[in-house]
C-alpha cells in the first residue's frame, strides 16, 4: 500500500520523504561541464506535442503520450505528457523504471489494485516505484498528466515480472501541497511561493519544485544549474526565453527548457495565478520584477 498524504504535512517531512525515495534514482540530465557561454533553450507548446500510443501493445485502449523533452525510448531521462480518456482504468501492471507524475487536468488515481480510490486533481503529485504492481485510472472530460523518468526506456510490463525496488510510493493531493516563501527571499503574502517535491534544492543536485506565481506576477525564473525543464501545470503564463525579445503565451502542458545558467522571464494573467513544475540541476531563484518609480 502506498502512502497517501491526506492531511497537511510540514515542508521538512514532505521534502525528506520524497528525497529518500528518489535519491537512488536521480541521475544527471547531462555530463558535468562548465555552463555554456550562450545558454541553449527550447519551448514545446501544447499545440506542438506529437501524440502516440503510450503502450502500443494495447492498441486503441492505450493512453496517448507526447514527449516534451528527452527520448522516452532511449536510455536517458525524459519528460512527457500522458492523456487518458474519461473512465480509463488500466489492468494491473508494472514499469521497469520509476517515475514521477504531476496532474495537469482531470482526476487521476494511481495505486495498488486493492486500494480505495484516491482521485488526485490538477496540481497533485505522485511517485510510482519500478517493479510495483499498480493500476492507473482517470475520470473527467480532459485527463492529462506530466510524467518524468530519470532513465529509460519506459516500458509497461505484466505483473509476473514484479520485483521489489525498496522505494516508497507516495500520493500527494493538491490540497496537501506545502507552499512556502522561497528561502532567502523577502516573505510576502502576495509573492511567489514554492513547494519542494524531491531532491536537494539548495545544492547542485537534481530536484523538482512547484512554483506558484500569483495573479498579475511579473518576474524571473533564474536557473543556476546546467539544466532546466519547466512544465506549465495551471494557468496561462507568458514566457520570454533567454536572449529572445518575443513573448509566448503558454497553455497547461507547455514545456520550456534551457541548458546552462539562464534567466526566464515569466508573467501570469491579471485575474489568475499559475503553477509551473520545474526540474533543475542546481538552485532556482524566483524573483518579482521591481516596480518602476
Amino acid at each position: 500500500m502506498r502512502t497517501s498524504l491526506g492531511t497537511p504535512l510540514t515542508l521538512a517531512l514532505l521534502s525528506a520523504a520524497l528525497t529518500a525515495c528518489t535519491d537512488s534514482q536521480v541521475a544527471s540530465d547531462s555530463p558535468a561541464s562548465e555552463p555554456a557561454a550562450t545558454p541553449m533553450h527550447k519551448t514545446v507548446l501544447t499545440s506542438e506535442v506529437k501524440w502516440e500510443q503510450l503502450n502500443p501493445a494495447r492498441g486503441d485502449k492505450s493512453p496517448k503520450a507526447g514527449t516534451l523533452w528527452g527520448d522516452r525510448g532511449g536510455s536517458g531521462p525524459t519528460g512527457f505528457l500522458v492523456q487518458f480518456v474519461d473512465g480509463f482504468s488500466s489492468p494491473p501492471h508494472i514499469h521497469n523504471v520509476s517515475y514521477r507524475g504531476v496532474v495537469i487536468s482531470g482526476l487521476i488515481h494511481n495505486d495498488d489494485p486493492n486500494a480505495a480510490d484516491m482521485w488526485m486533481p490538477a496540481g497533485s503529485f505522485w511517485t510510482q516505484p519500478k517493479g510495483e504492481v499498480h493500476i492507473t485510472a482517470a475520470k473527467g472530460s480532459a485527463n492529462v498528466a506530466y510524467i518524468e523518468i530519470d532513465e529509460g526506456p519506459y516500458l509497461v510490463l505484466p505483473v509476473e515480472k514484479a520485483f521489489e525496488s525498496g522505494e516508497m510510493p507516495i500520493n500527494v493531493h493538491a490540497s496537501n501541497i506545502v507552499w512556502v516563501d522561497q528561502p532567502g527571499m523577502p516573505a510576502a503574502a502576495d509573492g511567489p511561493k514554492v513547494a519542494f517535491l524531491w531532491g536537494n534544492p539548495h545544492g547542485d543536485q537534481l530536484n523538482g519544485t512547484l512554483v506558484k506565481l500569483p495573479a498579475g506576477f511579473t518576474g524571473e525564473l533564474r536557473s543556476h544549474g546546467s539544466t532546466l525543464h519547466a512544465v506549465v501545470i495551471q494557468g496561462r503564463p507568458k514566457h520570454r526565453a533567454p536572449g529572445d525579445t518575443g513573448v509566448q503565451a503558454m497553455e497547461p502542458g507547455t514545456c520550456f527548457s534551457s541548458k546552462g545558467e539562464s534567466v526566464h522571464h515569466v508573467s501570469s494573467e491579471p485575474e489568475s495565478e499559475c503553477i509551473i513544475y520545474v526540474r533543475t540541476e542546481g538552485k532556482l531563484d524566483v524573483t518579482a520584477a521591481r516596480a518602476e518609480r
